[in-house]
C-alpha cells in the first residue's frame, strides 16, 4: 500500500515541470522556422537582384561574339558602355544588402532594366548578328550610341533649343489656356462667345504658338469642366459666410477643379511633344525635331535613333517633374497615380 502510494507519487504530474520542455522546445522550434524564413527570404532577395548583372554579363558576352561584324571604334564603345553598365549594377546588387531605400528601388526597377537589356541584345542579333533588318535604316545599338557620342555638341545643342521652344510654347499655352477656362467655365457670356473661338481657331504663325495651341486646347477644356462642375454645396457655404465672387473663383472654384487642372496639363504635355517635331520643320534651324529631319536628310539613321532616344528621355524627365508638383499640390492624392 505504502509502495503503491510512492510509486504513484513519483509517476504524479507536478504542474509546470513536463510543460516547461515542451513549451521551449516549441519556441525554439519556431525561432528555427523564423530564421530559416528570413534566411530564405534573404536568399531569394539576392538572387533577384543579381538578374540585372547577369543580364548586362549576357548582353556584354553576345556582343563581344559579335562586335567583328561592327566597325572597331562602336564596338570599343559599346563594349566599354555595357562593362561600365555590368560593374554599375554589381556594385549595386553588393551595396543594396546594408541599403534598405536602395534595395526598394532596385526591386522596382529590376523588371525594367532586365527587359531592356535583354531588348538591346535582340537588336544587336537582330541587326549585327543575322542582318534581317537592311542598312542604314536600322542600325545596330553600337551605332547609335556611337552616333550620340559623335555628335554629342550638335545634340546638346539641339536639346537646349528644343527645351527654350517647348517651355515658352507649355507656358504660354497653359497661362492662356487656364485663364480661358477659368472665364468659360465660370461666366455664362464668356462661355457663350468663347466655345465658337475655342472650337473654330485661326491660323498659327511661329513655332511656339504652334506648341502653346497643342497645350491651350486640353487645358481649357478641362479647366472649364472643372471649374463648371465645382459642387453648388461649396459654393452656398461660402456665399453664407459672406464670400464675394472673387474669393468664389480663386479660393473655392480653383482649388475644386485642381485635379481636374491637372489631367489638362498632363494632355498638354504629350500634345506639346507630338507638336514638338513639327513645330521645329516650321522656320527652325535647331532642336530635336530639326536634328532628326536633317539627319534623315543625309540617311543617317543612327543619329535619328539616339535623337528619338534623347527625345524620350526629355519626355519622361519633364513629366516626371510635372508629376512630382502634382504630388505637392495635391497632397492628398498623392501615389494615386504613379508614373
Amino acid at each position: 500500500m505504502l509502495q503503491s502510494r510512492q510509486i504513484s507519487r513519483k509517476d504524479a504530474v507536478i504542474p509546470g515541470e513536463t510543460e516547461q520542455p515542451e513549451r521551449a522546445s516549441g519556441e525554439r522550434f519556431g525561432a528555427v522556422t523564423i530564421d530559416s524564413a528570413l534566411a530564405n527570404k534573404t536568399r531569394l532577395s539576392t538572387r533577384a537582384l543579381s538578374v540585372v548583372p547577369l543580364a548586362a554579363a549576357v548582353a556584354l558576352v553576345i556582343h563581344l561574339f559579335l562586335s567583328t561584324n561592327e566597325p572597331a571604334a562602336e564596338g570599343r564603345t559599346y563594349t566599354l558602355f555595357l562593362s561600365l553598365f555590368f560593374a554599375v549594377a554589381v556594385a549595386f546588387a553588393i551595396t543594396q544588402r546594408w541599403w534598405p531605400a536602395l534595395r526598394a528601388r532596385m526591386r522596382r526597377l529590376r523588371p525594367i532594366f532586365t527587359v531592356a537589356l535583354l531588348l538591346l541584345c535582340a537588336w544587336q542579333v537582330i541587326t549585327s548578328g543575322f542582318r534581317l533588318l537592311p542598312l542604314p535604316y536600322f542600325p545596330s545599338p553600337a551605332g547609335v550610341l556611337q552616333s550620340m557620342i559623335n555628335d554629342r555638341a550638335l545634340l546638346f545643342d539641339s536639346t537646349w533649343h528644343s527645351l527654350i521652344l517647348l517651355l515658352s510654347g507649355y507656358t504660354l499655352g497653359v497661362i492662356a489656356g487656364f485663364i480661358t477656362g477659368v472665364c468659360i467655365g465660370w461666366s455664362a457670356p464668356a462661355r457663350y462667345w468663347g466655345m465658337p473661338i475655342l472650337k473654330v481657331v485661326g491660323p498659327i504663325i511661329s513655332a511656339a504658338a504652334l506648341i502653346a495651341l497643342a497645350v491651350w486646347f486640353p487645358v481649357t477644356m478641362l479647366t472649364a469642366s472643372g471649374v463648371s462642375n465645382t459642387r453648388a454645396s461649396y459654393l452656398d457655404v461660402a456665399r453664407t459666410l459672406g464670400a464675394g465672387p472673387r474669393y468664389l473663383i480663386f479660393r473655392v472654384a480653383i482649388p475644386a477643379a485642381l485635379p481636374t487642372i491637372f489631367v489638362g496639363l498632363f494632355m498638354g504635355l504629350g500634345a506639346s511633344f507630338l507638336t514638338l517635331v513639327v513645330a521645329e520643320s516650321v522656320g527652325v534651324k535647331s532642336g530635336l525635331g530639326w536634328y532628326v529631319s536633317w539627319a534623315q536628310g543625309w540617311a543617317e539613321y543612327g543619329k535619328v535613333y539616339a535623337a528619338l532616344i534623347i527625345m524620350a528621355a526629355f519626355f519622361s524627365t519633364i513629366m516626371t517633374l510635372l508629376f512630382k508638383l502634382r504630388d505637392r499640390v495635391l497632397i492628398w492624392q498623392k501615389g494615386m497615380i504613379r508614373w
